[in-house]
């Protein structure tokens, strides 16, 4: 088989795939259906053959050329549109030249719409849908709709892609922002990303600092885009479901400008818990993991898996780029424009062809994006917003480091052979007394992974809170919202118990909110055969749900502490945090300013009294390094001197834990 021969058969499957009819020029029947694709058709002398004459509800709207495999399809565009011009008098078509022009090899497909104000060709996943040119034309051959008609909320079944047909023209006369609501760097990134669009730029980035209204500017935008600018439907992606929850939450409480309603008031936004589109929804909310889920055409996803983060391994499905094949479900048009917010380097890595299945604009908003970041959105970067422009404008408040430094997180220590230690498997946590036969001396760089040092923890959270009324907080008596990073759950497990015990207090006091949040930790101790005890821990369901803690983070007194690993690392708001206390270390700089951003957020006296009755305002944030985070980076320390305290080296009544590197175990000297 010849070279484009197989790239003929590929295109055929293609165009059955998207819901065309293939017919050969000399068996046409235009009403077999809505999409007839017609090989080898004649044009006029002079033009030759077009490989494939599509037909849209009896009208002829475009052109496929068809190329071998490796020809680049830049230089084919004349000849696409030579075949598109060459149309013979008598067969019906609503617009001459025909406007939509494709180029494919069956591997790669290149499409031009003739419609646009500037005609680009672009890369594509797929061919389009018949329907969805059929709707396209529509636009091209009556007077388009007044701006100033108005918007409701959307009912019409089949309402289909009729508007986005006008969407990049429409986009050069938007009309002008209306300010009220905004602040100046949420405006600039508004009028900056409705300049790049104009311009037909398919990706743009927003770098804004957290805390200073990411969001609220990219549903404002969503909402013009919608209501002005044509677009059929908006995704907003992000990358877990605490996320997705709380970006509902805003598009509910968002309240037009222009109309004083609120968003969802006029438009249908759907937070996808199933794996199943509503049809009038302008709005989808999901995560990347539902998204993949759907385009593999999966009946449903367990909400679990939606709970992980992409961004950091702990949380991570996948570990390898994900294969995509087109869905005709879902096809490549289903979105216009693609909001992805907090989405990071595994985002534009391991997902990116999940982003790139879709023939929308891709809108990235980020506080901290990567080099990955930058590439994939081709250096579109339309908006720079730090943290020290947002601290200025009283958007964001300031931080200060307050060190703890321990000998064992400093130097290692050695837990001597003959002594008795406890062998607790990762997996089960069951446990067994034994022996040490040798000593196990560790660095300060396995604390935490190959061994965890008990004491050391509760030096560090007996530090914190004997210092929190004298140094952290001078004069304050509540402990003000905390939140605490683990290294992994088992580690966040210990974290808890020890702040209730140094605190005193109980089990509201402390909550753990990690991916195992919802079970409940059961001990009992069992006898062996050779009457050896063994302590055994089992879970179960406990009834509490990560949301409900999160909840309670925010707006109730309890929790005061929370300990967590990465599920609030990126983008989870709570405003009335005061202390960030990193008990791990953290390689990426970028995950560590997620991490650090979650403390920034400004927030009125009242709501802070509200939660911690003894504060009179948040003015800054207090980030406790008890891992030499900020060694050698004094110039973050603003007000607060670095604070060496409690040294202590481990004696016969401290406690370690050995993880075995070659099975999943613990071990425990007491």
């Amino acid at each position: 088989m010849k070279p484009e021969e197989a790239a003929r058969l590929s295109i055929d499957t293609a165009l059955r795939e998207a819901g065309w009819l293939v017919q050969n020029a000399g068996a046409v029947n235009l009403s077999a259906g809505r999409g007839v694709a017609v090989r080898e058709f004649p044009l006029s002398s002079g033009y030759g053959f077009a490989d494939y004459l599509l037909y849209a509800d009896g009208h002829a709207v475009g052109v496929i050329e068809a190329k071998p495999e490796g020809t680049t399809l830049t230089g084919v565009e004349v000849q696409s549109e030579k075949y598109g011009a060459g149309l013979p008098d008598g067969i019906p078509a609503p617009v001459r030249p025909l406007p939509f022009l494709y180029q494919s090899t069956g591997v790669e497909t290149r499409f031009t719409n003739q419609l646009d104000p500037e005609p680009r060709s672009r890369q594509v996943f797929h061919l389009h849908r018949p329907e969805t040119l059929a709707a396209w034309i529509e636009p091209a051959t009556r007077t388009a709709r007044s701006l100033s008609t108005p918007e409701v909320k959307v009912a019409e079944a089949g309402a289909g892609y009729a508007a986005r047909a006008a969407l990049r023209r429409q986009l050069q006369n938007m009309p002008p922002i209306h300010e009220t609501g905004l602040w100046p760097a949420q405006l600039k990134a508004v009028r900056n990303l409705e300049e790049s669009l104009r311009e037909d730029r398919p990706r743009a980035l927003i770098q804004m600092a957290t805390g200073s209204g990411k969001t609220f500017a990219a549903i404002t935008s969503a909402y013009r885009l919608i209501k002005f600018g044509g677009a059929q439907r908006v995704l907003f992606l992000v990358d877990r479901a605490n996320l997705g929850r709380q970006a509902q939450k805003e598009f509910q409480q968002y309240t037009t400008p222009d109309d004083g309603r609120k968003f969802t008031e006029l438009y249908n936004v759907q937070r996808l818990t199933s794996n199943k589109l509503d049809p009038v929804a302008r709005v989808c909310i999901t995560t990347i993991q539902r998204l993949y889920s759907m385009l593999r055409g999966e009946p449903d996803l367990d909400p679990a898996l939606e709970e992980g983060s992409q961004y950091d391994a702990g949380g991570g499905l996948v570990r390898e780029p994900v294969p995509v094949v087109y869905n005709p479900v879902i096809p490549i048009e289903t979105f216009d424009v693609i909001f992805t917010d907090e989405c990071h380097r595994s985002i534009y890595n391991l997902w990116r062809q999940v982003l790139e299945y879709f023939d929308a604009y891709i809108i990235g908003l980020t506080a901290t994006p990567s080099k990955q970041t930058f590439g994939f959105f081709n250096q579109n970067l339309v908006m720079e917003y730090n943290h020290e422009q947002a601290v200025a404008d009283g958007v964001n408040v300031d931080f200060d480091v307050y060190r703890i430094r321990t000998q064992i997180s400093e130097s290692g220590s050695t837990v001597e052979a003959g002594l008795f230690v406890d062998r607790r498997d990762r997996e089960t946590r069951r446990v067994r007394w034994e022996r040490l036969d040798e000593d196990l001396t560790y660095d300060a760089t396995e604390l935490d992974k190959s061994i965890v040092a008990v004491d050391q923890i509760r030096t560090a959270i007996r530090t914190f809170k004997e210092k929190l009324p004298t140094e952290i907080y001078p004069g304050r008596t509540e402990v003000p919202k905390t939140l605490i990073y683990a290294k992994d759950d088992s580690h966040a497990d210990d974290i808890v118990q020890i702040v209730r015990q140094e605190f005193g207090k109980g089990n509201d006091f402390a909550q753990k909110i990690t991916y195992r949040t919802g079970t409940a930790k059961i001990v009992t101790m069992k006898s062996e055969p050779n009457d050896e005890e063994v302590e055994e821990v089992t879970y179960k369901s406990s009834g509490l749900k990560a949301e409900d803690l999160l909840s309670s983070f925010r707006n109730s007194y309890n929790p005061r502490i929370v300990v967590t690993v990465d599920m609030i690392a990126t983008g989870t708001d709570i405003k009335p945090l005061e202390v960030v206390m990193f008990l791990r270390a953290v390689k990426s700089r970028t995950f560590f300013e997620q991490m650090k951003g979650r403390g920034v957020r400004v927030i009125n006296a009242t709501e802070l009294q509200a939660v911690t009755p003894d504060a009179t305002s948040k003015t800054h944030f207090v980030i406790v390094d008890c891992v030499g985070l900020y060694t050698g980076a004094s110039g973050h320390c603003r007000r607060l001197a670095r604070i060496s305290c409690g040294s202590f080296f481990p004696s016969s009544s401290s406690l370690h834990t050995w993880r075995k590197a070659a099975k999943p175990a613990r071990r425990t000297k007491s």
